[in-house]
């Protein structure tokens, strides 16, 4: 008896419709997307069903009550594919045992053919007439020995795709594959058992390694290097503080919090809630959530967000939205449809299987069906079937793609630049404008001391190691202008005001200007410095004023140029404020920008960009811009930048300089042109060689030897994109 499953704990409710995420396996192109979708949609109490292709996941939605979630894996299964709840811990174990696995077959069909091939080469080393009957025979049976099992255990990739196909009404790329090793197998098998002098037990396992080898590759591009639940997960709070009736707190787990609850966050938390701040004074990071650069200062009124960082004072927040329905809960909604959005894109490489199979199908037919009316006999007909099915079998199709992503990605991680899916060197190179965030991006990520050159280095000595002492960010940037000194001992913080040391017997202190009484000096220094932070110094009649703000990446203004010689629009989307934006813009000569935007205004910004044509690439930092990265025909972001971004970015890259942004649209461009030749050269190839073998001009042998040529051949040329001397202007003004 069938154990019954209740998966009601995995299913989502909102508005009377009910939802729920599936993990599938066997999703590889988009023909097993639009199968799943429309074999999903037939059943009339699904409102819709939604494939996201890059990370193999399904998301089905239902009206309350009308269905069980059960029913709806039960119909996947009906479909030909295994799905199951999604949990991120148990698809990033699936990920890693399917190329583990992969790498298991490929090792075997790789030593199995070697083989064999020895074996084949042992047979025909001398002339025909000198081979022995009995020793040939023993040779294919010994060949047999070793295909046949190799076959059944290192074809299943295919075989296993080709029956969920087969089952759900539907062809695939894996179906001729399987066809054409099964039909060679087993006609070698009856060639040797009436002592012929051909066998194809070579051909057939040589076509299985090569196919593996275009599985694999694709599969390496394909995973996804961060799960963005997990990211996601990093930046929330698992706790927070909650004050009792009696007035007394307790550390609660976040699910325990409810909106009307009062919390309390320390100074150099992170706010695990969205609410209303009812006491205390504090400053506000929000720079990972809003782009903002300057710490916020709130008070009896203001609001606070999840995600954020309290550096200064203590607060007592009236919680209005704790775990679901804060705003870092909205970044994670809007993201994932964006990744769903995006998902959608179809692969060159899938664009040409969708017309391969059916044409290698009914090519393979007319050949066996017009051989036995032109009166040959159905065994040799046969033959020249199965020799159409090996000579087109996909290899250098299947190789065509995923060859030149692993050289690319080769060339690109050389230039420090680390590509995470396979197909972003496709949107990449059809990318027309390039859409840039401020903070963090097109600036480096930490502020730094501005002004350093016009200040008394003893002075700046000293208030680095009061600024020591503190947490927040713009003293830990006087900290490190001066090597990171030993704190001031005994140093005290007035919450939202700044610090306060006696040294030398006199009262030293570090904070805002009004705190420090230093109006006439900020005026001087605001005057050169007009976008900045300021922080003032003074210790008796000493005083100075800090100028704290983030530098633009030291080849900002080549990287720009860059660009614009490879022909690409540019401009600023920023969360930052108008000035600070508006500043960068004018020194870069960006003349399109926006400042101040929300994660869900990106959005909007980007969507309005794409529905007039622009194919846009994205390069952004912060969580706010994690949404905008993912809705984006292609992304990229800096290593420096929030767990989310990288996850949600197609392609990060390491170290300061904005260099590697054009160096990736130049190697993506030129990686985009060698996919096209090696997608032309299999089309050519075919086109030579199954005339031959439809004329009965060439054994499976043969037909097993030229796929393996047309293979090296894709092989080699897509060697070439990692290859090339500088020779364009954009080149070398990036190199």
């Amino acid at each position: 008896m069938a154990v019954q499953q209740d998966l009601s704990v995995f299913v989502h409710h909102h508005d009377g419709i009910d939802g729920m995420e599936l993990a599938v396996d066997g999703i590889r192109c988009a023909g097993c997307m639009h199968a799943i979708e429309k074999g999903l949609k037939r059943d009339s109490s699904i409102l819709s069903a939604r494939v996201n292709l890059a990370l193999k996941r399904v998301t089905v939605e239902w009206r309350e009550g009308v269905l069980r979630p059960e029913a709806v894996i039960e119909r996947l299964a009906r479909l030909g594919f295994k799905a199951y709840p999604f949990l991120p811990s148990e698809q990033q174990d699936s990920v890693t045992r399917e190329e583990a696995r992969l790498l298991r077959y490929l090792g075997v069909a790789g030593f199995a053919a070697m083989n064999i091939m020895l074996l084949s080469v042992s047979v025909w080393s001398g002339n025909a007439s000198d081979i022995n009957p009995v020793t040939r025979d023993l040779f294919h049976w010994l060949s047999a020995l070793i295909a046949l099992p190799t076959a059944a255990y290192a074809g299943r990739p295919f075989f296993e795709s080709a029956l969920r196909a087969l089952k759900a009404g539907a062809v695939n790329m894996d179906v001729p594959i399987t066809l054409g090793v099964v039909l060679a197998l087993g006609m070698s098998v009856v060639e040797t058992w009436n002592h012929a002098e051909h066998a194809y037990f070579d051909g057939a396992v040589m076509l299985l390694f090569f196919l593996l080898i275009g599985r694999y590759l694709d599969q390496l591009m394909r995973r996804r290097t961060r799960d963005l639940a997990g990211n996601l997960a990093a930046l929330k709070a698992e706790t927070a503080t909650r004050f009792e009736r009696d007035g007394t707190t307790i550390v609660v787990p976040i699910a325990a919090v409810s909106p009307g609850d009062l919390v309390l966050v320390q100074p150099g938390e992170r706010v695990a809630i969205d609410g209303l701040v009812e006491t205390g004074r504090s400053e506000i990071d929000q720079s990972l959530v809003t782009g903002e650069t300057m710490p916020m200062l709130v008070a009896p009124g203001g609001r606070v967000h999840a995600g954020t960082t309290n550096l200064s004072g203590a607060l007592t927040v009236r919680v209005e939205a704790a775990g679901s329905g804060t705003l870092l809960d909205e970044i994670d909604r809007l993201m994932a449809q964006a990744v769903e959005s995006r998902s959608r894109y179809v692969h060159l490489s899938d664009r040409a299987a969708r017309l391969y199979a059916p044409l290698v199908h009914a090519t393979a037919l007319a050949t066996l069906l017009g051989w036995i009316a032109f009166g040959l006999p159905w065994q040799q007909a046969l033959i020249i079937a199965i020799t159409v099915l090996i000579i087109t079998c996909p290899c250098a199709l299947g190789l065509a793609i995923p060859a030149v992503q692993v050289v690319a990605a080769s060339a690109l991680f050389r230039r420090k630049i680390m590509l995470k899916e396979g197909d972003a060197l496709e949107r990449l190179a059809e990318a027309d404008m390039v859409v840039f965030d401020k903070t963090g991006t097109l600036t480096l990520p930490e502020p730094e001391l501005l002004n350093a050159d016009s200040l008394d280095v003893d002075i700046v000595r000293q208030a680095a190691a009061l600024a020591a002492a503190s947490r927040h960010p713009l003293a830990q940037a006087i900290s490190r202008a001066a090597g990171d000194p030993a704190p001031v001992h005994a140093a005290h913080e007035h919450q939202g005001l700044g610090l306060v040391a006696l040294v030398d017997g006199s009262e030293m202190r570090l904070g805002s200007v009004s705190f420090c009484e230093a109006q006439a000096e900020a005026e001087l220094v605001a005057a050169a410095f007009p976008t900045t932070s300021l922080i003032a110094w003074r210790h008796g009649d000493a005083c100075a004023v800090f100028a704290i703000g983030q530098r633009l990446r030291p080849d900002a203004h080549a990287c720009i140029a860059a660009l614009r010689q490879l022909g690409l629009g540019v401009m600023i989307l920023s969360g930052d404020r108008e000035a600070a934006v508006a500043s960068v813009a004018q020194e870069l000569g960006i003349a399109t920008y926006r400042a101040a935007m929300r994660p869900d205004e990106k959005l909007l910004a980007l969507a309005d960009l794409a529905a007039g044509g622009c194919k846009i690439l994205m390069v952004g930092d912060g969580l706010n811009d994690a949404p905008a990265l993912a809705k984006a025909h292609v992304s990229i972001s800096p290593v420096s930048a929030a767990h989310l971004a990288q996850a949600a970015a197609d392609i990060v890259f390491l170290g300061d300089s904005l260099a590697p942004v054009a160096a990736s649209i130049l190697i993506a461009r030129k990686a985009r042109r060698l996919m096209i030749q090696n997608l032309w050269f299999a089309v050519l190839y075919n086109a030579v060689a199954v005339p031959i073998a439809i004329a009965g001009l060439a054994t499976p042998l043969v037909a097993a030897a030229a796929m393996s040529g047309s293979s090296l051949i894709v092989t080699f040329n897509a060697l070439r994109a990692g290859r090339g001397a500088v020779s364009t202007a954009a080149e070398r003004t990036i190199s």
